[in-house]
């Protein structure tokens, strides 16, 4: 368990946003995919900002970025930090996180949230900082698994139905102290472990990450038939 901290914990987010998304087959990184009527970055970047627990962000984009120029102007009085992503998801946080190290407190809360949900709900936000700010570890939004679920041979073939009731899909945000996160990647990315996300860099640490239920439209957008599903679960919503 993290030792108290003498100051009340403050709450940083973490928006890792230097991958290409080769996956949307689309001329531009799906971050900047055109999303009622801005990018689905910015949609992401609105929640976070919109959350009043969230002291500032951190952006992390690739040092090729070049569609971020434009969009920069509009976040100009908010409490944001643009800095060097990496090769992989994993290393991106892990910059972010050391930019974080040089002002901010070891037992502060980290968010780490995709660029590419840009449907997550404030209130889902909200509900996992508090469900969380007692937490010996930290933990994640998720939602429980609805399908049934097949665990299939090298042959591609069902060798049997594996029981769904213990099963989540993970999302994001996934919020954890920031010493705690800084020493979990280090150790996994040491170990040449490339996790996709943060929850698993703390269970190779041996911590037992808490579920926090979200909501099924805080969809990651991967392919080009999510934007259209994104764009939907937005309407309507102020």
């Amino acid at each position: 368990m993290p030792a108290e901290s003498a100051t009340v914990p403050k709450y940083w987010a973490i928006v890792p946003a230097a991958g290409s998304g080769r996956r949307m087959a689309a001329e531009v990184p799906k971050q900047y995919l055109p999303l009622q009527g801005s990018t689905v970055l910015e949609h992401t970047l609105n929640v976070l900002f919109s959350c009043e627990s969230i002291e500032g962000v951190v952006l992390a984009l690739s040092p090729e970025d070049s569609y971020w120029a434009e969009i920069a102007p509009r976040y100009a009085g908010n409490n944001l930090a643009c800095i060097a992503g990496g090769e992989e998801r994993c290393h991106s946080v892990l910059n972010a996180v050391h930019h974080l190290r040089g002002f901010a407190d070891t037992h502060d809360w980290v968010l780490v949230h995709d660029a590419a949900r840009p449907c997550v709900r404030v209130d889902d936000v909200t509900a996992l900082i508090e469900a969380l700010a007692d937490d010996v570890c930290g933990g994640l939004l998720g939602v429980p698994v609805a399908d049934t679920m097949k665990q299939l041979g090298a042959d591609g073939r069902v060798e049997g139905s594996v029981d769904r009731q213990a099963l989540w899909h993970a999302q994001t945000p996934q919020m954890f102290r920031l010493g705690l996160l800084q020493s979990a990647l280090e150790q996994a990315i040491a170990q040449n472990r490339l996790v996709t996300d943060e929850a698993a860099a703390m269970e190779m640490a041996g911590y037992r990450p808490c579920m926090v239920r979200g909501h099924a439209d805080n969809v990651k957008i991967t392919v080009p038939s999510d934007l259209a599903l994104a764009e939907f679960f937005l309407q309507g919503r102020p």
